[in-house]
């Protein structure tokens, strides 16, 4: 595979662009960046392809606003900052689409919107009718209201979820950098540019630098890692300059543009992916060799009888994660019983949940259906 002619089909893109890129380096919002990839969306909107945009920005519009040369590391003048900035943010973006005859629809998510099953299929059909009545959704996090315990934490991270989301066939990730090299190119004079590879090669991320400049949260690890989480469900990542002329027509027309991180055969459903894309978790249980065998090789749901230990306040519904005795995870699921059911059952049969709890609601602690495996 030796260019991108991988996206031709696609008919679904997720763009992600970053801090840097959208307010020129931070000195307040690029007008000229957001109405060339405006331009850009519009183009292919014409050609049948649906584009869901998720923008950056919204922090550093606010601090160049408030007249702020280093990004605050209060939570509250963060959040301050974000209320002032998606204020212009979402002007600008409406003003150069509407120059394109095309309207935008400002959509703020946070973790818990995608946690909850119910908001995240709310979440879902929201953007699927937006797509289908041609409005271009501007995604970004709801930095207002979010904080560090329920935070997605990067952009590249809430693109790949968002890809996922809406069933996306491709996510572009726009940087100010050209694309993924063997090391930084901005320390390393001899780091070599990785043109093609597979989004799940572990490889990556060794290589990957961290975050570029003080404004920006990401850095290279987060697009590497967004690109694994995107290819669960078979989505292909393209790592590629923001300051290339009209980069979202030349990459789905095949032109090689940056890096493509390409996605094996899909190895995750919708539900499973779900699961999977939990970045929070609401505890843990710790199994022992048995049931960690069970879980990995044998395609079993997990039984109270294989679980040695409860960590965390979980509730019945809530996804927990499943750990061997040295921490590693195993797996994350639905749990059936909450924590304190749970410390009660562990390392019983299940003919004897009930003698136990005085009523049995499932036979499994994690059935199957509701289990993914991520060790």
């Amino acid at each position: 595979m030796s260019s991108n002619e991988i996206l031709t089909s696609t008919k679904r893109v997720v763009a992600k662009v970053g801090s840097a890129l959208v307010t020129n380096g931070g000195a307040g919002l690029d007008r000229s960046a957001i109405a060339r990839w405006a331009s850009d969306v519009a183009a292919l909107r014409a050609k049948g392809v649906e584009v869901v945009f998720v923008s950056s920005g919204a922090v550093a519009e606010g601090m160049a606003r408030l007249g702020w040369s280093e990004r605050p590391k209060a939570m509250s003048e963060l959040q301050a900052a974000a209320a002032v900035g998606q204020m212009g943010l979402v002007n600008v973006y409406e003003q150069a689409f509407a120059a394109h005859g095309l309207h935008t629809a400002q959509v703020l998510l946070t973790h818990e919107d995608l946690a909850d099953r119910k908001r995240y299929l709310n979440a879902r059909s929201t953007l699927l009718a937006l797509l289908k009545h041609n409005v271009i959704p501007i995604i970004n996090e709801n930095d207002t209201v979010t904080t560090d315990e329920i935070r997605f934490g990067d952009n590249d991270t809430l693109g790949a979820l968002v890809a996922n989301l809406v069933d996306a066939q491709a996510l572009v990730l726009l940087t100010d950098q050209r694309g993924l090299y063997t090391a930084d190119p901005r320390k390393d004079a001899a780091a070599k540019f990785i043109a093609v590879g597979r989004a799940d090669d572990t490889q990556y991320e060794a290589m990957a630098g961290g975050t570029g400049t003080g404004i920006s949260k990401g850095g290279m690890l987060t697009k590497v890692l967004a690109a694994r989480r995107a290819a669960n469900t078979g989505i292909h990542t393209v790592i590629a300059s923001g300051h290339e002329q009209d980069v979202l027509q030349r990459l789905l027309a095949g032109e090689s543009i940056g890096t493509l991180l390409y996605a094996p055969e899909p190895s995750l459903a919708k539900r499973k992916s779900w699961l999977a894309d939990h970045l929070q978790l609401r505890g843990r249980v710790t199994l022992d060799a048995g049931a960690t065998k069970a879980l990995l090789h044998a395609g079993k749901s997990l039984l109270p009888i294989g679980v040695v230990a409860v960590s965390g306040d979980f509730e019945r519904g809530e996804v927990i994660g499943c750990i061997d005795q040295s921490g590693r995870e195993l797996a994350r699921g639905l749990a059936n019983y909450s924590a304190s059911e749970t410390l009660r059952i562990i390392g019983k049969p299940s003919s004897e949940i009930e003698s136990v709890l005085g009523y049995v609601d499932d036979d499994e602690l994690i059935h199957r259906d509701n289990l993914v495996v991520t060790g």
